[in-house]
């Protein structure tokens, strides 16, 4: 489990003038459902720049001077144009403004130890997203972040990612601020280059922000200066964790076409080829960056007459991997399809293609990031929610090792285990025994008790799972290769039993994959969810009808209201 689910927290800490969200309401946002705040836009709210909270503070104190009471504005009707602005609750105190930079090192130091969503966030983080709500305090905030992040702390990036996710959306103003306090361009890049940490955590905030502030925004913090101190930061006299976070940003950046246009124009492409030689360096560092150069190169930043990976990629010894079919667009996947890592701000979950029902069976995970990944084994029954934080081990119908933090998680509960944190190189092992119904971990040939809770819910149709917090990436081994640590049992391997055609082993880029959806011939009466079969079941109560019996049948809520399905009709007129 992550953290995720404090965007909701505090997103239903809006200020006591306009009505609170319910938390049943926030979540319903998240999840892209219908609701009343159906207006509010992106689930972390812009703010404007009215200054209307300074003149509400100006007001209560004035009433606090002359001794009259406020009237209660909670229960007035709110704007509905207008999302609620976040903050403190209506009976809370403006909280002093103390340190940033110890604020922001104590998120840090205690983020680690922060395991349920259901948990208030941390003081430190509350007090940092109060003090992000007017500009000055945002732009404090920021550069904090710039400022102190250790390059050796492997959660550093992800907890600048959290935080300024949480935080309110930058004004206009405040971003213009915060790129003319930066003054980025070339000379800049190559300045301090023996201190790395500080350009690394410029890139990082800049990669968030671009996530954040897709389209107009997006093109306008993409400045001249700004374009080329990230591609200067490209160069191999950088630092290879600041090539990596620059190169993460101009993907991210990417994310809006004008800008992708603008990025390609740069001959980013001629960098990014030296850089995907890295991809099997022994060097775990530079491996990331060779793993999201090879990945650019493939999906956004094309070169021409460079032959793409899928092409030319061996994968006639591989008869298992992770299923590309089955994860969000968040997650990267390499063209041989053992190596997987998650740059976006979501908790992104991978199963593999093969199921097991019997016997014993074991895989191997290589640490590529020492950060937060929950990697174990998943059924056919487990639900994932990256938006919310919930992923392997986070449901009765599956358990996950958690090597960063140190825990064993099941039905989104953790205890914790004996093993040191993992680090980069490490190698995790992973045993289940259906026969005796249990699950081994081991980490370098070490092993921990036998875990058995999941064999209370289930019992069969097992795949070897993980889940990835911000800039993690990890190898899978099925067994196409031989184990660093095999254990002293007998046990199958996917490799050996499982099956794939050449066209099942082939992971498509991008640009691939949509070309060939836009061939596709959909018939305007089909299932919204397969496009196979025809539209022919009615959803009770809420009456929705554009399913087929078969997904309807799947289904325990209905995916348009999200109403609990009672019963489903067959519309007999809709039978050819």
């Amino acid at each position: 489990m992550i953290v995720f689910g404090w965007a909701v927290f505090l997103a239903s800490r809006s200020l006591g003038q306009g009505l609170l969200l319910t938390l049943e309401e926030h979540i319903a946002h998240l999840l892209g459902t219908p609701s009343a705040t159906a207006a509010m836009g992106n689930s972390c709210i812009c703010r404007d720049d009215s200054g209307a909270e300074d003149s509400v503070d100006n007001q209560q104190q004035q009433a606090e001077n002359s001794a009259v009471p406020t009237a209660d504005t909670r229960n007035q009707p709110r704007d509905p144009v207008r999302p609620p602005r976040r903050g403190r609750g209506p009976h809370e105190p403006r909280r002093k403004k103390q340190n940033v930079d110890g604020l922001v090192l104590d998120t840090l130091a205690v983020i680690r130890t922060l395991v349920d969503n259901d948990q208030e966030p941390p003081y430190s983080m509350i007090t940092l997203h109060e003090m992000a709500e007017t500009d000055e305090g945002w732009l404090d905030v920021v550069q904090s972040l710039i400022r102190v992040i250790p390059l050796e702390d492997p959660l550093g990036p992800a907890v600048i990612t959290l935080l300024l996710d949480e935080c309110p959306l930058p004004t206009k103003d405040a971003l213009q601020k915060l790129t003319e306090i930066l003054n980025l361009n070339g000379e800049v890049a190559c300045q301090d280059s023996g201190h790395p940490a500080r350009h690394r955590n410029i890139s990082a905030v800049l990669g968030c922000l671009a996530e954040k502030l897709a389209g107009p925004a997006s093109i306008g913090l993409l400045s001249p200066g700004i374009l080329e101190y990230l591609l200067q930061c490209l160069k191999l006299q950088a630092h290879p964790t600041v090539m990596l976070f620059a190169l993460i940003a101009l993907e991210k950046f990417a994310q809006t076409s004008e800008n992708k246009l603008t990025i390609s124009e740069s001959s980013i492409s001629d960098r990014l080829v030296t850089l995907e030689s890295w991809a099997d360096d022994p060097e775990y560092l530079k491996r990331q960056v060779g793993f999201c150069a090879q990945w650019s190169l493939d999906n956004l930043f094309l070169k021409e007459g460079r032959q793409l990976t899928y092409e030319k990629v061996d994968l006639k010894s591989i008869r298992a991997m992770l299923n590309s079919n089955d994860v969000s667009e968040y997650l990267k996947i390499s063209p041989h399809g053992l190596e997987a890592r998650c740059d976006a701000s979501s908790f992104e979950s991978v199963r593999c293609t093969f199921c097991v029902d019997a016997g014993v069976w074991y895989y191997e995970v290589t640490v590529v990031t020492s950060g937060v990944m929950q990697i174990g084994w998943a059924t056919r029954d487990s639900k994932f929610l990256n938006h919310e934080g919930y992923g392997i081990g986070d449901d009765e119908f599956s358990c996950a090792y958690d090597g960063c933090r140190q825990l064993i998680w099941y039905n989104a509960r953790s205890k914790p285990h004996l093993h040191p944190c993992w680090k980069e190189g490490d190698t995790v092992g992973f045993l289940l025994d259906l026969n005796e119904k249990q699950m081994i971990f081991f980490l370098n040939g070490n092993q921990l008790p036998p875990e058995k809770q999941v064999f209370s819910s289930t019992v069969s149709g097992f795949f070897a799972a993980a889940s990835f917090m911000s800039y993690q990436q990890c190898e899978f081994n099925f067994g196409a290769k031989p184990f660093k640590y095999p254990p002293p049992v007998k046990f199958s391997t996917f490799n050996d039993y499982a099956f794939l055609t050449a066209e099942d082993k082939i992971i498509l880029p991008r640009h691939r994959r949509l070309a060939l959806l836009k061939q596709v011939s959909i018939r305007e009466n089909c299932c919204s969810l397969c496009c196979d079969e025809v539209a022919d079941t009615q959803l009770k109560p809420c009456g929705h009808s554009d399913l087929c019996m078969n997904c309807a049948l799947q289904l325990e809520t209905c995916p348009l209201c999200r109403k609990e399905i009672v019963s489903r009709v067959r519309q007999i007129s809709h039978i050819s």
